[in-house]
């Protein structure tokens, strides 16, 4: 039972997280155009390319959590996007570069606490994508 609530809200939060992290870019793309340049890391062109299609996916990337389409993979996908984005983030912040997240439309500088706060979302990534895993070795077989 509690694994069940656990996988619930595991799921829920990762789509909240994603559909709305997707809308606020969609909502208002030139700030998210200018947090993206902030990293100093892409093109203009490149940086045109990540603001038409990064919030789509995002979004995407949440109905599919939320409607449990091939979950454990979809988890597996979201820890990874989590865990590229606090990578560029943690470069960012490591080349002195004030930049700023573009998170959640938020205008927020990258920050320690940023990086800590992702990482903190890629747990019920990694809870969703090992779950059944988990629950294989907590289930003996029944197969005898």
């Amino acid at each position: 039972m509690m694994r069940a609530i656990l996988h619930w809200a595991c799921r829920l939060f990762l789509a909240a997280v994603f559909i709305y992290s997707g809308y606020t870019k969609v909502d208002n793309p030139l700030q998210f155009a200018v947090a993206i340049e902030g990293y100093k890391l892409l093109p203009p062109v490149m940086v045109v390319w990540v603001v038409k299609t990064l919030p789509w996916f995002e979004i995407a990337l949440g109905i599919a959590l939320l409607a449990g389409i091939a979950l454990r993979y979809t988890a597996a996908l979201a820890g990874a996007l989590l865990a590229f984005f606090i990578v560029i983030m943690a470069i960012t912040y490591l080349r002195g570069i004030e930049a700023s997240c573009g998170c959640f439309g938020l205008g927020e500088p990258i920050s320690p606490l940023t990086l800590v706060r992702d990482a903190a979302f890629m747990l019920p990534a990694l809870f969703l994508a090992a779950q059944p895993r988990i629950e294989a070795r907590l289930m003996p077989s029944r197969r005898r």
